[in-house]
C-alpha cells in the first residue's frame, strides 16, 4: 500500500512540476507559446485573453492548494491553516480559474466534442465547489468532504489529461486532435468515477463509524 501510495505522489509531483514549468512559460504576458499561436481568432477577443492568463495565472495554485486540504496531519493538528487553505481553494475556482476555465471551454480546440466536454467540466467544477463550501457551513462535514473530493477530482484534470494523452499516443498514435478529443473526456470523466469509488468505500464507511454531522 505504501508503495502504491508513493507512486501517485511521485506522478503529482511529476506532472505538477510539467504544469508549472507549463505556467512560466507565460510569464511575463507572452503571446509567443504554441498554444496561443493556435489559438489567434481567440486571441483577438479580450475577454478570451483574460479569461486565458487568468486561468493559468491561478490554477497551478489549486494543485498545491487542494492537496493540502487532505492531509489529515493538517486537519487535526492544524484546523486553522487548513481552513485558510481551504479558502483560498475556494477563492480561486469560484472567483478566477471556474468563471475563466467555463470560457476556455466554449473556445477549447477540438470542436463540438472537446467543447462540450470543457463546458460541462467547468459547470461541475464551479458547482462541486460551492457545494463543498456551503455544506462546510451548514456543518455538514460528511456531504462538505464528498463535494471537497468531487472538486478536487476535476482539479486533478490538469494532470490526467496529460497522463491520458502520454499514454493514448504511446500505444496508439493516433492524430494530435483525436487525442485531444478523447482525453478531453477522459481527463475529468475518469477522475469522478474514482471520486466516487472513494466516497461510497471511504468516506462513508468513515461518517457511519461514529463521525457526527449536522
Amino acid at each position: 500500500m505504501k508503495k502504491v501510495k508513493l507512486f501517485f505522489i511521485i506522478i503529482y509531483i511529476y506532472f505538477s512540476y510539467l504544469l508549472l514549468l507549463i505556467t512560466l512559460q507565460y510569464l511575463p504576458l507572452n503571446f509567443e507559446v504554441t498554444f496561443l499561436k493556435l489559438k489567434q481568432e481567440e486571441v483577438k477577443l479580450p475577454y478570451y485573453t483574460i479569461a486565458f492568463f487568468t486561468h493559468v495565472y491561478t490554477s497551478i495554485f489549486l494543485l498545491l492548494f487542494g492537496i493540502l486540504q487532505f492531509s489529515k496531519k493538517i486537519r487535526i493538528k492544524f484546523p486553522k491553516t487548513h481552513k485558510v487553505i481551504g479558502k483560498l481553494y475556494l477563492i480561486i475556482i469560484l472567483l478566477f480559474s471556474g468563471p475563466a476555465s467555463l470560457i476556455m471551454g466554449i473556445h477549447a480546440n477540438g470542436g463540438l466534442v472537446s467543447k462540450i466536454s470543457f463546458t460541462i467540466l467547468s459547470i461541475l467544477w464551479l458547482i462541486f465547489t460551492f457545494l463543498s463550501l456551503y455544506y462546510a457551513k451548514e456543518l455538514n462535514f460528511k456531504k462538505h468532504q464528498q463535494f471537497a473530493i468531487r472538486s478536487f477530482a476535476l482539479t486533478l484534470s490538469a494532470i490526467s489529461l496529460r497522463l491520458f494523452k502520454y499514454i493514448i499516443v504511446f500505444l496508439w498514435h493516433p492524430l494530435p486532435m483525436d487525442t485531444y478529443r478523447i482525453v478531453s473526456w477522459l481527463g475529468w470523466v475518469i477522475n469522478l468515477l474514482i471520486a466516487e469509488i472513494v466516497i461510497v468505500y471511504f468516506i462513508t464507511n468513515k461518517f457511519k463509524n461514529g463521525i457526527k454531522t449536522k
